[in-house]
């Protein structure tokens, strides 16, 4: 649209690619009509600790993720959502069609996790995780699931899903007798939590956002 002269700033005919401006100041049209609903498309990633609601506020006055959102001026909302006792990466954002395509079961985006459970699951039970287990809303089942460290009375497990359902995760180990003592998000599609502290949360690379919008042109 540039190159076509069809771009105005100021009411001067943008000439240049990459010419900055600023929408909340300056008076940009395109082909005469001005751009008057413009909002910077952004996406953050938090750690999220226990004890908070995926939520913009609760009603009977739980903690919200958005109260460890300092600073922030944008209206954001949680990608899909992690559970008030589990912990990590939580993506939050005001593009409702990326939040769409990031949270819709249809996509099947991986979500892993780091899972303690009491006892030590046998290869065999794990096997059944990818299998699929009948819970009582459907069958569900892990892309993967592997165990990686074991105690005498608990285990961690690293599993991958695709679906978002509530309390799901907790709901598959149940099913094969062992009960979830921790849960924690580590990865989101692409993007990974990485060594982010408790509590505090950046803004996506712009690296990271491109491998989102490869991996929505690509299942989109």
């Amino acid at each position: 649209m540039v190159i076509e002269g069809r771009v105005s700033v100021n009411g001067k005919i943008v000439e240049i690619l990459g010419f900055k401006a600023d929408p909340s100041k300056d008076h940009i049209k395109v082909d005469g009509r001005k751009l008057t609903h413009f909002e910077q498309k952004i996406i953050l990633l938090l750690n999220k600790p226990r004890g908070y609601l995926s939520t913009v506020k609760d009603p009977k006055g739980r903690p919200a993720v958005l109260g460890l959102l300092k600073n922030v001026k944008w209206r954001i909302y949680p990608v899909g959502r992690l559970d008030f006792d589990a912990e990590g990466l939580l993506l939050l954002t005001n593009d409702g069609d990326l939040a769409h395509f990031l949270s819709h079961p249809r996509f099947s985006i991986p979500k892993t996790y780091l899972v303690k459970v009491a006892g030590v699951p046998e290869e065999k039970k794990l096997t059944r995780l990818k299998r699929g287990v009948m819970l009582e809303d459907g069958k569900a089942k892990a892309v993967s699931c592997s165990l990686i460290r074991q105690r005498e009375k608990n285990s961690w497990v690293r599993v991958v899903v695709t679906e978002g359902r509530n309390h799901l995760v907790k709901r598959m180990f149940s099913a094969i007798g062992h009960s979830v003592l921790k849960l924690k998000r580590i990865e989101y599609g692409p993007i990974q939590l990485g060594d982010l502290p408790f509590g505090q949360f950046r803004y996506l690379t712009s690296e990271e956002m491109e491998k989102l919008r490869k991996l929505e042109a690509t299942k989109g």
